[in-house]
């Protein structure tokens, strides 16, 4: 008797835990339409500043010199770079020069 009623009550749980997962997806889903901010933490370093790092890389400074003076780590600036579209896709192996080749 016991074990039926802990095994309707983890059903319940399970379609409840459901209910919720789909309102929150429906939510996320709505704001993503209508284009609002989905929230998180705000960028520091706005991307016209990652465009210009990047003019200072191809002139000849290291990149690990231009991310800390931006006060990120040389990661950080990688994977903005690249979804920016300044860098290749990491799916090859490509090295950021000085004169911007591989």
């Amino acid at each position: 008797m016991g074990s039926m009623l802990f095994t309707i009550i983890a059903a319940l749980g399970q379609m409840e835990h459901e209910i919720k997962r789909e309102h929150v997806v429906g939510s996320f889903a709505e704001r993503r339409a209508a284009g609002k901010d989905l929230g998180g933490r705000p960028r520091i370093i706005t991307d016209s500043q990652i465009r210009n790092a990047r003019r200072l890389i191809v002139g000849g400074e290291t990149v690990a010199q231009v991310a800390l003076d931006l006060g990120m780590s040389r990661a950080t600036f990688y994977r903005r770079a690249r979804t920016l579209g300044l860098l290749p896709d990491q799916s090859d192996d490509h090295t950021l020069t000085s004169d911007g080749v591989k």
